[in-house]
């Protein structure tokens, strides 16, 4: 018996002696090539290939038989070229080298082999199987694909779903521009006030949370004072005042004038979760709206619109008109736009502004411009809402009627009256015909108006802004 202390020496196996087998380093390698690997090399004890067996199922190329005769080192690529080096030495020393990748260079692309050797006997010669990689590079690199396939697609849907999102803002949005600091309501757009079922002006001077039932007010002026403090979007769900469903409240804080203010913008719709059922539905509802939706830059440069906004200028995609000035279809003045520009990053909101649209094809057609600023995700850009407005004919025949009336009146008149007398009559007809269309433009705003007649708002005298008839009896 051993004793405690005793201890017991395992001897280390030795790598066997295939010296025997020397003889039949070919017919091996032809046997491994044809069973177990793609390809084996036969090499004497400086590296160089004796013999080469194929395996018939592999990418290598035809002319692997040439390489009897070569270094193995010389066919393979220079960056692993190292590798084979260090396979002989391993092999020469330990008689087993492990497995490594090797690089053949071909006509096709590099070919890829992974390589084991082993030394048959001391002095014999040397034995290196392979296996072909290129079945398993082929299909890692159509993972890589799909992969690289599925991440695009993946962002192509978010990036719609972003465009939507922006899009369906602007159309549906009801929009509330609070003060930071006594959050009352200073602007609102006409969504919000459909919303609350109160005007514009009425809604204008209120606390932001009137409109919310009595639990609902806590949680918004929450919200309202958390963005206000971290200058930092959030949103809640609060109940309006008469409805069932829940509403989302965003309260998003931004600048102007020096001042604090909060964007509050109010949904009622429920989108579906997924990101493919909201970008479909976004989707839906965008393409499918009356009026002509789109974003712009800073400089009313168009950034992305909706179909309803190409057929009203006669666009059939929405990259003829990417990057193009809104001002190129809204007949605006450059001053009039920069005013609106400058009254929605000042207040948040442009109230209806009068204008007409220029298609491609030179029609005209009357339009009402709303606008608010997005102040969404880093850039900052403008969402404008164009309604079309259908325009009576029969207005226009009648005013057209009435003033031709009117003419023929004053030219009877030849002949009673001096020129001078009826020239001061004329005049004040087609000037007060001027004034009314003008504020029928600009939608009863008196400055708009000035600005479409090319005069200061002091010299608009709107003692003459009437629905125009012929002239009374006393002319």
């Amino acid at each position: 018996m051993l004793g405690r202390d005793a201890t017991v020496t395992v001897p280390t196996s030795a790598p066997p002696d295939l010296g025997d087998l020397s003889g039949w380093a070919p017919a091996l390698a032809q046997t491994f090539a044809s069973l177990t690997t793609d390809i084996a090399l036969v090499l004497d004890e400086h590296g160089v290939i004796r013999s080469v067996a194929n395996g018939g199922s592999t990418s290598m190329l035809s002319a692997a038989q040439e390489w009897v005769g070569r270094a193995w080192a010389d066919t393979v690529t220079g960056e692993t070229r190292g590798k084979i080096e260090q396979m002989l030495n391993e092999v020469t020393s330990t008689g087993l080298a492990r497995r490594r990748e090797i690089n053949h260079p071909s006509d096709r692309g590099n070919i890829a082999i992974a390589y084991t050797a082993m030394r048959l006997g001391t002095s014999g010669p040397l034995l290196a199987v392979g296996r072909d990689l290129s079945a398993v590079a082929a299909i890692q690199q159509r993972f890589i694909t799909t992969q690289q396939e599925m991440e695009r697609s993946y962002w192509r849907l978010r990036q719609d779903e972003a465009r939507y999102r922006l899009l369906f803002q602007v159309a549906t949005d009801a929009v509330m521009v609070v003060d930071s600091a006594s959050l009352d309501i200073l602007e609102a757009n006409q969504a919000a006030a459909q919303l609350l079922d109160l005007d514009i002006a009425q809604l204008v001077g209120r606390p932001a949370s009137f409109g919310f039932e009595r639990h609902s007010r806590v949680a918004v002026d929450a919200l309202l004072a958390a963005a206000r403090s971290s200058g930092q979007p959030s949103e809640i769900r609060a109940r309006l005042l008469g409805r069932v469903s829940a509403t989302s409240v965003a309260a998003t804080p931004f600048r102007a004038d020096d001042a604090m203010r909060l964007m509050v913008r109010l949904r009622t719709m429920d989108l579906p979760g997924s990101s493919s059922d909201l970008s479909k539905t976004l989707a839906r509802l965008v393409d499918s709206a009356s009026d002509g939706v789109l974003i712009t830059d800073t400089n009313g440069c168009i950034l992305m619109a909706n179909p309803a906004f190409l057929k009203l200028v006669n666009k059939n995609t929405e990259a003829e008109v990417k990057t193009r000035p809104l001002m190129d279809w809204v007949s605006v003045s450059d001053d009039q736009f920069a005013a609106l520009l400058h009254e929605v990053r000042r207040l948040g909101i442009a109230r209806r502004m009068s204008s007409k649209l220029m298609s491609s094809d030179a029609s005209c057609s009357e339009i009402e411009v709303t606008a608010a600023l997005l102040t969404e995700g880093d850039q900052e850009c403008i969402g404008f809402t164009l309604h079309a407005v259908a325009s009576s004919k029969k207005e226009f025949s009648d005013s057209k009627d009435d003033l031709r009336l009117a003419i023929d009146e004053i030219t009877a008149r030849i002949g009673v009256e001096p020129l001078p007398d009826l020239l001061r009559t004329a005049a004040g007809i087609l000037q007060r015909h001027f004034i009314t269309h003008a504020m029928a433009r600009a939608g009863d705003n008196p400055k708009a108006a000035a600005d479409l007649l090319g005069i200061g708002q002091d010299q608009l005298d709107l003692s003459r802004y009437e629905k125009f008839q012929s002239p009374p009896e006393s002319f």
